[in-house]
């Protein structure tokens, strides 16, 4: 659940985008969401508390001054830019086993009780799953929820990116029979197929296919 810094007032979220990574193959997702906190200068809001991650504690890694550079930083924290309506989550541990889907509920519950109108959740999967028709083009993807596939959609179109192609279930056995994978894409998955995208939550999603020392050029592209 999300806890607001200190004794304040929870903030207003209604109508903010929020933006996450699904710490994934890379830590791709992760990477740029430090990139947008750090260009943007935002300010922490507040922590998502949950038994789903790793407990980690470590100096401020935004720090610009020896002021700040003492703050304590944990797994999971908010931060906001009402200026831009937009709010991101960054999430710093990895998921505790069979903590996935506790995660999702968690997650899907507090966006509906924030009231954010989009959610973008930034993922990568891995480069060496990649089959014939993801080896052409851009390594990047996106996927939509079905109540932004129109509008959306058209935005992609003119941007010239691909969306997430769906592949065979049983390779060389039964190509017939097609499906949404995402190795190494942490809770992409889960997200899209059982969770937030059954209620209308979820927006979209971007998607990089990457191997390890490629991952600081990926995410800045």
């Amino acid at each position: 659940m999300f806890v607001p810094c200190g004794s304040s007032a929870p903030p207003d979220f209604e109508g903010f985008t929020l933006l996450l990574p699904a710490v994934s193959v890379g830590n791709v997702g992760q990477l740029a969401v430090d990139l947008v906190i750090f260009t943007l200068d935002m300010p922490k809001v507040g922590y998502f508390y949950t038994d789903c991650l790793v407990p980690m504690v470590g100096n401020n890694p935004y720090a610009t001054a020896e002021e700040n550079s003492t703050e304590l930083s944990i797994n999971a924290e908010v931060y906001s830019l009402p200026s831009k309506k937009l709010v991101v989550l960054q999430i710093r541990s990895p998921f505790v086993n069979n903590k996935y889907r506790s995660f999702c509920q968690t997650l899907l519950s507090w966006v509906k009780s924030s009231r954010c109108a989009k959610v973008i959740l930034l993922s990568s999967s891995h480069a060496y799953q990649c089959d014939d028709q993801q080896l052409h083009g851009t390594p990047l993807r996106y996927l939509f929820s079905p109540a932004i596939q129109k509008t959306a959609g058209e935005l992609m179109q003119r941007l010239n990116w691909k969306e997430m192609e769906k592949v065979a279930a049983y390779p060389g056995v039964n190509d017939t029979e097609m499906v949404l994978r995402i190795p190494g894409g942490g809770i992409t998955t889960l997200l899209f197929s059982e969770r937030l995208i059954s209620d209308g939550a979820l927006s979209w999603s971007l998607i990089s296919s990457c191997i390890h020392p490629k991952n600081v050029y990926l995410l800045t592209q």
